[in-house]
């Protein structure tokens, strides 16, 4: 099983490490991080990752997986990015969207008339690219799997291989990596934190939100759909 991580500028790097740590345990799973060249690449956080394999020498994948994160914003109006995304899919089994990395898969035309999620501060940009906003924190629709932010891409990288495989060998990298959350804090989504974290929270990201209305807007217009 061939799997392609996307690996772009400021992507957030939970978005791939945290689904890396479960594909890698699929027994016979090569894993390539794709970038646009060789050069290394920094995560939002400083985190300096480095690629094995560019555009030009990437192979078909079976599993495309695209994280998100600030560089996204970037990217959606990048027709490198754009273009060799909607490439990888055609001849993907399955597609894989990390938090805003939905985004760029809508970008690249693959999530119109689809059932689709994102991080929970970016959902109500799906329908610009003709995507059925889903508030869920995943969500399968035909051969396409999106979730919500950063840690939800566990938890679908793990849906992936069960449908990929089957539910054992999901629930065996699931034993394998002791993943049994349990957070400190009451949390972690708008609907179960208390209002003024919520608020907190909003404020904190207005800049970026504003920077994604923007490009967002600039995607869809190029890709034909009414935002």
């Amino acid at each position: 099983m061939q799997v392609n991580f996307l690996l772009f500028p400021a992507l957030t790097q939970l978005d791939l490490t945290g689904p890396y740590e479960v594909l890698a345990r699929v027994p016979g799973a090569a894993i390539d991080f794709v970038s646009a060249t060789m050069e290394p690449v920094r995560s939002d956080r400083g985190l300096v990752m480095l690629p094995t394999a560019t555009f030009a020498t990437a192979k078909p994948c079976d599993l495309l997986v695209v994280p998100g994160g600030p560089g996204t914003d970037d990217v959606l109006n990048d027709e490198r990015w754009v273009d060799f995304t909607a490439q990888q899919a055609r001849t993907a089994r399955y597609i894989l969207g990390i938090c805003t990395g939905s985004l760029l898969l809508g970008a690249a035309g693959l999530l119109r008339g689809k059932h689709a999620s994102c991080h929970w501060q970016a959902r109500e940009f799906l329908p610009a690219f003709g995507a059925i906003r889903s508030d869920a924190r995943m969500c399968v629709d035909g051969n396409v799997l999106t979730s919500g932010g950063v840690t939800s891409g566990i938890d679908m990288a793990l849906k992936a291989v069960g449908v990929m495989l089957d539910e054992d060998a999901a629930r065996q990298i699931q034993l394998q990596i002791e993943y049994d959350p349990e957070p400190p804090f009451e949390g972690g989504t708008p609907s179960t934190s208390p209002p003024e974290i919520v608020r907190r929270c909003l404020d904190a990201t207005r800049a970026r939100h504003a920077i994604r209305a923007a490009a967002v807007r600039l995607a869809a217009q190029k890709l034909g759909v009414a935002s």
